[in-house]
């Protein structure tokens, strides 16, 4: 049934355990991080490279709070299937129109999993020889990383437990919802 207004989690409320950071907390932390961002690119020819499609919301809201200029490109990656486990295996479903030999490269993703899938794009990206690649992320699980990545920019660590909303997904469902919440397990068992 259609519903006026933003999806926000009263629309899924059934659907979800908790609220884990809300649209206002969301967007005060991706202000901060783009001040920490500014400060450190100053005078740098940034290219942020977002990875599709769960860093849409993330790289579109960090993007706007930057206070300078910036180039922007995407990347589709995968190592996912439709469930919600990590296959290991990296794919390119969609490469930078953008030469980054000698730029700097900023990869913003809105979730760091297993690491697997940015380990493989750090090293990929690496080769195309840029003056350095860092990530920002705004989530990051400790206890669900398999491969050593050290993101230069992180919003908060989070428990290992299926969270949707603010481009993340379950099944492509959820991403437009505007808070960030742990999914019920009768959802997706």
């Amino acid at each position: 049934m259609w519903q006026s207004g933003a999806m926000d989690s009263a629309h899924v409320d059934s659907d979800l355990v908790n609220i884990l950071f809300t649209e206002e907390q969301i967007q005060a932390k991706l202000q901060e991080m783009a001040h920490t961002i500014a400060a450190d690119y100053e005078g740098k020819d940034l290219l942020m490279v977002g990875v599709l499609r769960g860093a849409v919301m993330v790289m579109a809201d960090l993007a706007r709070s930057l206070p300078c200029h910036l180039e922007m490109d995407w990347m589709a990656v995968s190592s996912y299937g439709s469930g919600t486990k990590s296959s290991g295996v990296v794919r390119i479903l969609k490469d930078l129109d953008t030469d980054i030999s000698g730029r700097h490269v900023l990869i913003v993703d809105e979730i760091i999993d297993t690491g697997l899938t940015l380990s493989w794009l750090v090293n990929n990206l690496s080769s195309r020889k840029p003056a350095s690649v860092e990530i920002a992320t705004l989530l990051r699980k400790p206890e669900a990383l398999a491969m050593p990545i050290e993101p230069k920019y992180v919003g908060w660590d989070i428990p290992n437990e299926f969270v949707v909303g603010y481009g993340l997904d379950f099944k492509e469902r959820y991403r437009n919802l505007r808070d960030i919440g742990t999914l019920a397990p009768h959802v997706y068992s």
